[in-house]
């Protein structure tokens, strides 16, 4: 074998020291900054607490109305899981700002954005009470569905019109909350047509490990379904989150949905589907005016 020569050698040596390509290396594109001439959604901060379906819960709340409502037409509405980490203008996904620019650009409807933390029983001890996520996200029921329709829904109503066909609804949440929004669409087809799943926790912490069978073996519902996930996601007692994801898009695949499945690289974090979310809307709303 001949050796190598001193150029040879130097092109392995500058190959074995290259760092290695880093994980969750996303950013941000232009869609998610502020522009100079996108007219700016106004954003206002409310509380909630459940009178019946989850009684005794408070919760913080945040209504985003897009610049161009005009007080008359009903407007599409997406609700977001975990509603503190989308709605901030500094944080991974900064859904305002995003909604901004798609909607000036006529790449989504004139959307109406309600963002929900979960319920909290204050008085129940412990700092800050005790948190109802996930009871509220990981149970697959309709209960949440029934809350969005009976409560925040009503609530919202008061202050701008909503349309009321699924077509112009879809539903967001992040990992237990993108197994929530799943739920909230499988329940209920007849109020959510689209829904945007981040790391969703398609695990056995509640029970929800059993959609993949389910969607296989259930009459296909008019449901459209984008997931997120990444190979370095979660595996813990209660599953493994990219299989997880993995046996959805499969099942949703058999059953000839409408859906999409992005597997990147990263963790349990919004990182990717924050980079993600722009193209993710314009998928989910492409057909709707």
């Amino acid at each position: 074998m001949r050796p190598l020569s001193l150029a040879a050698l130097a092109l392995l040596l500058a190959a074995a020291l290259r760092p290695a390509p880093a994980l969750d290396d996303y950013t941000l594109g232009p869609d998610s900054y502020p522009k100079p001439d996108v007219p700016k959604g106004k954003v206002t901060p409310f509380k909630w607490t459940s009178p019946k379906v989850y009684e005794g819960t408070e919760r913080d709340c945040w209504l985003y109305v897009p610049a161009q409502y005009d007080g008359k037409t009903p407007a599409c509405v997406m609700v977001f899981q975990d509603g503190g980490g989308y709605v901030g203008e500094k944080g991974a996904f900064r859904v305002p700002v995003v909604f901004d620019n798609l909607i000036h650009a006529k790449e989504m409807p004139v959307t109406v954005g309600i963002f929900l933390n979960p319920g909290t029983f204050p008085n129940a001890g412990g700092k800050g009470g005790r948190s109802n996520r996930s009871f509220e996200y990981d149970t697959p029921s309709n209960q949440y569905v029934t809350f969005l329709e009976k409560e925040i829904f009503p609530e919202v109503a008061k202050t701008v019109k909503l349309r009321e066909d699924a077509a112009g609804r879809a539903i967001c949440g992040i990992s237990s909350g993108g197994i929530c929004a799943f739920t909230a669409a499988w329940e209920r087809p007849d109020l959510f047509s689209k829904v945007l799943s981040h790391i969703g926790s398609f695990t056995n912490i509640r029970g929800g490990d059993v959609y993949p069978g389910l969607i296989r073996k259930t009459e296909k519902k008019p449901i459209r379904v984008y997931l997120q996930d990444g190979v370095n996601d979660l595996d813990n007692l209660h599953g493994n989150w990219p299989q997880a994801n993995l046996a959805m898009a499969a099942s949703l695949k058999y059953m000839d949905y409408d859906y999409k499945l992005v597997m990147g690289d990263g963790p349990h974090g919004g990182r990717h589907g924050g980079a993600l979310l722009p193209d993710s809307l314009r998928w989910l709303w492409r057909d709707t005016k």
